[in-house]
């Protein structure tokens, strides 16, 4: 073939000597000689398209058109189910049967008649195909967290300093505690995530959070973090990659401080909840000079990384709880039972031969007279930040743990049940 189309048309194929029929038999021999095999009747359909729709008329017509699982069905009726699934999005969960009355109807009211309903094994095939990925008939949440993902492409926001967006988020920890008035609830894990570094900046605790709890949080991201009786000497900051030689006349707290970098934040992005929009907050960032940048509604994906951090809690660690869960369908049968209410072994606590020494010191001062010392009655318990909630362990411990011990800290344990001694 000729890279210019206006050169003249080479001699078997000149108009002015041949017919269309011998130009259509030359163009055979030609592409078989090439290694294709195609009939006359084909090159015919191919040039009749070529007429109408240009070089696009070449393609076929199958890769062109993707594959919808519909069929030959009627368009309208595919819109018609399309219609259907998409307005149950925020609704509840109903059958297939259910869905099939609202298409019925919907075909009535739009064409008055003139498009049948598909039958019945139809309508489930079409029904799957166009509900393929959307939930439909499972869960409503998540149907509709579905539902909240950005139709448009996903973007990246690239931050260049630490500080320069960090995003905060809150929510419930899985995991049964005891609160300071006795009551077994679960509580609220607020935390604060840099996007440069991906450093999980602070994070707080709370039976509910509150807008002094959010200005507390921005605070801890601003202060160093001190080195808590039982920490390993490994997480100083002077062991760490930090330059803590250049940074320790800066701030005479860091020579005890441990290895968590002290971030300013610039911009901070969070959800709509009620905490973070309040004037308390706002004054709080505002007196700090930190900008408020607010997602979109209902859309979680404008800040993933606290979203996918505190998914990472619950999967990493709260799932680890014995009787813990989101919801009754998750949850243990008693989750508010002793053997629920787990924590780690902190720094300090016995094991072995010593656990069994104060198990029997223990049992001792327990057969004895109830005056004659402190209670032996079980109670373990790791108090968060700021004494808002505590973690209780409810059957018959050693004594003498330190109290002291921060969630985050909990976080990089693992766990062996409730039924097994907790191991760091």
């Amino acid at each position: 073939m000729d890279d210019d189309p206006h050169a003249p048309a080479r001699a078997e194929y000149a108009p002015e000597a041949h017919s269309v029929r011998q130009r259509k038999l030359s163009k055979l021999a030609e592409l078989r000689e090439g290694g294709e095999e195609v009939g006359l009747s084909t090159l015919r359909r191919m040039r009749s398209r070529f007429e109408r729709e240009g070089v696009a008329g070449l393609v076929d017509g199958r890769q062109r058109k993707p594959a919808t699982g519909t069929g030959r069905t009627d368009p309208r009726v595919v819109a018609a189910i399309e219609k259907v699934v998409d307005s149950q999005t925020n609704e509840a969960t109903v059958s297939a049967q259910v869905l099939r009355r609202q298409v019925k109807r919907l075909l009535e009211d739009e064409h008055a008649g003139d498009v049948p309903m598909p039958s019945r094994a139809t309508y489930y095939r079409l029904l799957e195909a166009v509900s393929t990925g959307r939930h439909l008939l499972g869960s409503a949440r998540t149907r509709r967290s579905l539902g909240k993902q950005p139709k448009q492409m996903f973007g990246q926001l690239t931050a260049v300093r630490p500080g320069e967006v960090m995003e905060m988020d809150s929510t419930p920890l899985n995991v049964m505690v005891v609160h300071n008035d006795e009551t077994v609830d679960r509580c609220e894990l607020t935390g604060l995530v840099d996007l440069a570094t991906r450093t999980l900046a602070a994070a707080v605790l709370r039976p509910s959070t509150k807008a002094v709890d959010a200005a507390l949080l921005l605070a801890r991201t601003m202060t160093p973090e001190r080195m808590r009786p039982g920490w390993s000497d490994a997480l100083r900051m002077s062991r760490s990659v930090l330059p803590y030689a250049s940074l320790l006349p800066l701030d005479e707290r860091l020579a005890k401080a441990a290895a968590r970098p002290v971030i300013v934040p610039e911009t901070r992005v969070s959800d709509r909840g009620k905490v973070f929009v309040s004037d308390k907050f706002r004054n709080a960032c505002r007196h700090l000079r930190i900008s408020f940048q607010p997602a979109h509604p209902d859309t979680p994906t404008d800040k993933p990384h606290i979203e996918r951090t505190l998914g990472s809690v619950a999967t990493m660690f709260a799932q680890y709880v014995v009787g813990t869960g989101r919801s009754a369908e998750t949850r243990g049968k008693h989750p508010a039972s002793p053997g629920g209410l787990v924590h780690p072994r902190t720094p300090g606590t016995p094991s072995g031969m010593g656990r069994r020494r104060l198990a029997g010191q223990n049992a001792r001062r327990a057969s004895g007279p109830a005056d004659s010392g402190p209670s032996t009655e079980p109670e373990r318990e790791v108090r968060r930040a700021g004494g808002g909630s505590r973690i209780r362990a409810g059957r018959a411990q050693p004594t003498g743990i330190h109290p002291a011990h921060d969630a985050r800290m909990a976080c990089h344990r693992s766990w062996r049940g409730a039924d097994q001694q907790p191991h760091l």
